[in-house]
């Protein structure tokens, strides 16, 4: 079974919103922090947010501050991203992981996900 596997994604116009949703089964969750990634046709992956492993602290591309906002349940072993005023410039395929570090997920390309593979994504699409 492929994990993670991260489900919410769809088609909004510019200013809407969506809640993206990223699950493990095996992975022992609450020992790593969570990220979630997007990448666009013809871009590299790049980390949008970070969060830590219990919760405290949260990291974001600039580009998203003050519109996203990530969370976790680490009972439920899931990821969450609040994506709200969503912009065409949003549209891409998201991806989470377990990270080992926020600050480099942010700052630097070539995240390697700790579960040894990438889900399927979820595509997010905004119409302006």
């Amino acid at each position: 079974q492929v994990e993670p596997v991260e489900s919410g994604g769809g088609q909004v116009q510019a200013g809407g919103s969506l809640r993206l949703s990223c699950t493990f089964s095996r992975l022992s969750f609450e020992d790593y922090p969570m990220a979630w990634l997007r990448q666009a046709p013809g871009q590299p992956r790049k980390g949008v947010s970070c969060i830590t492993w219990d919760g405290t602290d949260t990291y974001y591309q600039d580009s998203v501050k003050g519109r996203f906002a990530t969370s976790r349940d680490n009972a439920k072993k899931t990821l969450y991203l609040q994506m709200n005023n969503l912009q065409p410039e949003d549209t891409a395929e998201y991806f989470c992981a377990a990270v080992t570090d926020c600050r480099s997920t942010i700052r630097y390309l070539g995240v390697v996900p700790r579960a040894g593979q990438w889900g399927q994504g979820t595509q997010v699409t905004v119409s302006s």
